[in-house]
This record gives C-alpha cells, sequence and structure tokens, in this order.
C-alpha cells in the first residue's frame, strides 16, 4: 500500500509518541525486575529463569501473531497487547503490596509481558509502513531508534532514584498509567484504515498462513540469509546483553547507580546513534553500515571483558550504543522494502520467533557458565566471534546485492 500525502507526519507523530509513552513505563518495570533479581540474588541462574520466561512465550506466540498482523487490523492488535501487558502489571503490584513478593510471580508476569509483546513487535514493524512513504523508511526508523533510546536513558536513572525513594509496586503503577495514555491516544486520534487483507474479512487458516510465511523465507534468498546471520549475531550476543549487569555488581561494586550508568550510557549511545542515522541515513549499500556495526559491536564486547577501570568501561558500552541503530535501522528498512507488504507480519513473527529464541538459548550456555567462570572470559570469546562474524556478512554476495540502493522510480 503507497502513502501518498502530507497527513502521513500527523499520524507517525502520534503513533510514535503514544508508543513512547508506553514504552517509558514499559522501561520502568524492566528495569525494576532485573535489578530486584540481580541485587538479591546476585545468581547467574537466576538471571537465566528471568530471562527465558521474558523471551520464551514470544517465541511461542511469535508465528501467530504474524498471522494476525496480516489479517487483523495492526492498531488494534497493538491497543490489545499494550492493555494486556498493563493488566498483568497492575495484577504484579496488587499482589506485592498484599505481601505476595515471592520472585515466581516475578518469572510469571515477566511471561505474561512477554506474550503482549510477542503480539506488539510484528505489529508495529508491519503497521509503520503503512503510515509512511517508503523514500522516508530510513529517517523514520532512525528517528523512531533515537526517540526510543532517549526513553531508555531517561528510564533506568528514573528508576533506579524511584527505586531508592518509593516502592517498587509505585513503579508497576507507573506503568498502568503511561499504557492507558498511549492506547487512549491510538483509539482516539489515529485515525487509519486497515490494511486490504484485514479490510477483507478473510477467514483465517493459521498453520496454512504460518506455512506460506516460512515457504516465502526460504525461498527468499536475502531475508533467508539474513535470518542465518541475525540468528547467530543473536546468540553471541546473549553475554552483553544480559551478563553486564551480573558482571558490573560482581566485578565493580553492588550499587544501584553502577547499574543505571551502564544503561544509561548505553541508551545514550543508542540515542547517538540514531541521530547519526537519521541526518547520514548510512553508507550506499544498507548491508556495509550494519557489518560496521556488527564490528563495533564485537570489538567493544570483547574489550569490555578487558577494562579494569568503571569509567572505561562505561565509554564501551557508549560506542555499544552508537553501533545499535547502524544495524538496527537498515536492517528494518530492508526488511520492510523487500518483503511483500501482505506477508510482512509473518515475516516479522519468525524474526520474533529468532529474536525470542537465540537469546535465550544462548542464556541456557552463558548464564550457568557464568557461575563457574569469569563473565569477563565469555566476553572476550563472544565479541571476537562476533568481529569473525561481520566480516564473513561484508563477503556474503547475497546481502551485498540485497543492500544496495534502491533504483529510483519514475
Amino acid at each position: 500500500m503507497q502513502v501518498t500525502g502530507n497527513g502521513w507526519k500527523k499520524n507517525i507523530v502520534l503513533f510514535l509518541f503514544s508508543q513512547s509513552i508506553s514504552l517509558f513505563g514499559s522501561s520502568l518495570v524492566q528495569y525494576a525486575i532485573m535489578w530486584y533479581i540481580t541485587l538479591h540474588t546476585q545468581s547467574g541462574i537466576m538471571m537465566t529463569i528471568s530471562i527465558l520466561c521474558g523471551f520464551l512465550p514470544t517465541f511461542f506466540l511469535s508465528p501467530f501473531a504474524g498471522v494476525w498482523a496480516d489479517r487483523y487490523n495492526r492498531k488494534l492488535l497493538i491497543i490489545v497487547s499494550d492493555s494486556s501487558i498493563a493488566a498483568s502489571t497492575m495484577l504484579l503490584a496488587i499482589l506485592f503490596l498484599s505481601g505476595y513478593d515471592a520472585f515466581w510471580l516475578l518469572f510469571v508476569v515477566s511471561a505474561i509481558r512477554a506474550l503482549g509483546t510477542g503480539v506488539q513487535t510484528p505489529a508495529i514493524s508491519a503497521f509503520v509502513p503503512q503510515l509512511v512513504p517508503e523514500d522516508k523508511l530510513t529517517k523514520v526508523n532512525a528517528t523512531n531508534s533515537s526517540i526510543q533510546s532517549l526513553v531508555t536513558l531517561v528510564s533506568p536513572m528514573l528508576s533506579g532514584a524511584l527505586l531508592s525513594m518509593v516502592s517498587i509496586e509505585a513503579i508497576f503503577f507507573i506503568d498502568v498509567i503511561t499504557a492507558a495514555i498511549g492506547v487512549l491516544m491510538l483509539l482516539l486520534f489515529l485515525n487509519v484504515p486497515a490494511h486490504a487483507k484485514a479490510a477483507s474479512g478473510q477467514a483465517v487458516s493459521y498453520f496454512n498462513d504460518m506455512r506460506e510465511g516460512i515457504a516465502y523465507i526460504n525461498n527468499h534468498a536475502f531475508v533467508k540469509t539474513f535470518c542465518l546471520f541475525n540468528a547467530v549475531f543473536m546468540m553471541l550476543a546473549a553475554p552483553v546483553a544480559f551478563l553486564t549487569p551480573l558482571q558490573v555488581s560482581r566485578s565493580f561494586g553492588n550499587d544501584v547507580w553502577r547499574l543505571t550508568a551502564i544503561e544509561v550510557t548505553f541508551s545514550g549511545g543508542m540515542m547517538i546513534g540514531g541521530l547519526v542515522m537519521a541526518v547520514w541515513g548510512g553508507f550506499k549499500n544498507k548491508v556495509h553500515t550494519m557489518g560496521l556495526s556488527n564490528l563495533v559491536i564485537g570489538v567493544c564486547t570483547a574489550v569490555l571483558g578487558i577494562v579494569p577501570l568503571f569509567w572505561l568501561y562505561l565509554l564501551f558500552m557508549v560506542l555499544t550504543g552508537v553501533a545499535m541503530p547502524l544495524f538496527n535501522t537498515p536492517s528494518t528498512v530492508l526488511l520492510q522494502q523487500k518483503i511483500d507488504e501482505a506477508l510482512m507480519g509473518r515475516v516479522f513473527g519468525v524474526f520474533g520467533m529468532i529474536a525470542s529464541s537465540m537469546m535465550p538459548l544462548g542464556m541456557l550456555v552463558f548464564g550457568p557458565v557464568s557461575d563457574v567462570i569469569p563473565i569477563e572470559w565469555l566476553l572476550i570469546g563472544t565479541g571476537l566471534l562476533m568481529m569473525v562474524q561481520s566480516l564473513t556478512m561484508l563477503g556474503n554476495k547475497v546481502l551485498l546485492q540485497a543492500g544496495k540502493p534502491e533504483p529510483a522510480r519514475g
């Protein structure tokens, strides 16, 4: 569906603002849960259980969610998933206030929130091209990356401050309020027609639709190759993504401000990287930008296992954050440009499966191992492997061909 006219600017601003409000509350809860577990247990196994609960439900739901994103109104799917996440958080807050504050409740609610995310993620990825002209996708995705990074820059600082002043239940209720604001904005102000397939009211055949989506990926050289590269990268990125707070608490000090600092510096770097992509746009061949990002992340991951000073550690967290949008923005745009609109939800659903399975699979290995050997060794090893993978990506002909600029349309 080709977006024309100037009305798209108002729609995308409303959409991004509503999602940023909702993301803000979710980030506060995410950090509150993560730090609560980290500071109270300092256990790699407990962190692994938490991560599995936060990812595996998304893995199992993603193929169905991809079908829903192709068949149903994507705006309504986003609203339903946001509301479900908020409801589970409110229930958790009530239980904690009633004295039921067991760790397993955090795990259960993390799983419920993951189900909502599983529905929301492919719906959002497929919804953005409905709102934005194709030639504006890079700028919009990069701007969205910067906005989300700004939110995640502020939220750990505020979460850390709030944890020192109020109970964790208060943070849970903030998430409920921000989700309500985001949902009401979508309901009342964003008027976008459903995409063609949703408007036609066709009957849903889940397994046929899933098979069709998987067959599409298998027969699409670029998408299939990118899936494989992405799966390997996400498994290797598990230690730097999930074990760095545990590393910091063990090696530098068990202080909330240190955990806040690594999240703030990483998010600040991501905000800078998003702004760079919004202004620069990356190399002409998008895969060159993605390969550079992977290389920088690999180098920084390895260095995080070596640096002895905390301020140097934070510097390389900034650089890691800067590199992230240099991969996420061009890869998202490439997928939005290359995938058939009618199958976009299902393809992004498969990517949701990859994202929600490979990192937990990595944590099944790296989490328990981190209680036996230093996390620093894991960072050095996976960082070196990511460097090798980035060079392999830059030499892959299928990816390089897909990354070439789109020809101008007359």
